[in-house]
């Protein structure tokens, strides 16, 4: 586990949002994040490699609760919000009160608030979903979601996860779980508990040392499933305007994990994104991805460690809540740009509209709309 990082309170005054105007050059930079203890430790990995990258700056830490944190019972796609994770961050970023915050990117809204950029994404190792078993189901030598029984029922908090399981396991029964990663071990721990297993993201488990309670591991090439947009990654927001902060980032990414490492990292990242953005997708609609990079021709995967191949393989799908329906497709481009990446992920999306994917969103959209109403009425 990364080491702790000190918090502490925001200043009582702004400080100046556009550091270029400063006599001397900025040297403490505030970073903000989530109360969680997961949000905790990702945190710590940034302030780590920012301490470590600029030892003559200081980067105090301000956790916050967000809407998302305050509200534990309520399933996600019941939310009409993109930002559950991140608005009382924003808005403390947007203020000047914070320079940087931390997000897990899969759960940082792909449209951002006016003046805010994703500076960073770093981090990114494991990008796969998991699957937990119960005490019970551990006991029985079960592993995988095919290992378990008619009616038994798996717990996520994700309506992508749901839709596949629904989509490969129609004979599995799938159910809302909310909290914190010790909250969901826990509840499915309980003695009498309804679940036979979690799906989670396996970084998640990881990161807080939870990578021993890992059953099986979920991706295009273990079981067909794909993953959330920005999985695994960590994503850093920044003003637009803040030329500092920008340079810090640029050094975070080219410095931290090697430059063309990092370059590949933020730019798979943007192409998802970006697909996701263009889908008009938030983390209430299933819409999974999967990217690597690959050789020049599109065969064969580079290792991490190649970087000389530059060409993005995406497979990208989009699921009716109900796992009935399903659009697929995959698409390979040389990607030497952050440009090139965005457009990239556009037209992936382009593609997948094509072939249907365009009726799926607007039935799920139409559907929450007429749920809200009738909650309003």
């Amino acid at each position: 586990m990364a080491t702790a990082i000190e918090t502490s309170t925001l200043p009582t005054t702004s400080h100046d949002s556009h550091p270029s105007t400063q006599s001397t050059p900025k040297t403490t930079f505030h970073i903000g994040t989530r109360r969680s203890a997961l949000a905790l430790v990702q945190t710590s990995v940034c302030h780590s490699l920012l301490t470590r990258l600029y030892p003559s700056c200081t980067f105090p830490t301000h956790p916050m609760a967000t809407m998302g944190d305050k509200n534990q019972t309520t399933a996600l796609h019941a939310f009409n919000a993109k930002a559950l994770w991140t608005h009382e961050l924003e808005a403390q970023l947007i203020s000047g009160d914070l320079d940087l915050v931390v997000h897990s990117l899969k759960d940082m809204p792909t449209q951002l608030p006016e003046g805010c950029i994703l500076g960073a994404a770093i981090s990114r190792s494991e990008r796969r979903d998991c699957v937990v078993m119960s005490p019970g189901n551990v006991k029985m030598g079960k592993k995988t979601l095919g290992d378990l029984e008619a009616g038994e029922v798996v717990g996520t908090s994700s309506v992508r996860r749901g839709a596949q399981v629904r989509r490969m396991f129609p004979h599995l029964v799938v159910e809302s779980v909310r909290g914190s990663i010790g909250t969901r071990l826990a509840k499915l721990d309980a003695e009498g508990a309804e679940y036979g297993c979690l799906i989670l993201a396996a970084a998640g488990l990881q990161r807080t040392e939870e990578g021993g309670r890992i059953s099986s591991f979920l991706s295009r090439r273990e079981g067909g499933w794909l993953g959330a947009v920005g999985q695994g990654a960590l994503g850093v927001e920044v003003r637009q305007s803040d030329k500092e902060v920008g340079e810090l980032m640029q050094g975070l990414m080219s410095k931290a994990e090697g430059e063309a490492i990092g370059q590949r990292c933020y730019w798979e990242c943007l192409a998802e994104r970006s697909m996701l953005r263009t889908l008009e997708g938030g983390c209430s609609v299933p819409i999974g991805v999967e990217t690597e990079w690959v050789k020049g021709n599109g065969v064969g995967a580079s290792t991490a460690a190649d970087t000389t191949q530059q060409s993005l393989l995406m497979h990208a799908i989009v699921v009716s809540v109900d796992g009935t329906r399903a659009v697929e497709g995959s698409r390979t481009q040389a990607i030497t740009s952050a440009e090139e990446a965005e457009e990239f992920g556009w037209k992936m999306a382009q593609e997948l509209v094509e072939k249907g994917a365009g009726k799926i969103l607007e039935e799920i959209l139409l559907n929450r709309k007429i749920i809200a109403e009738q909650d309003g009425a």
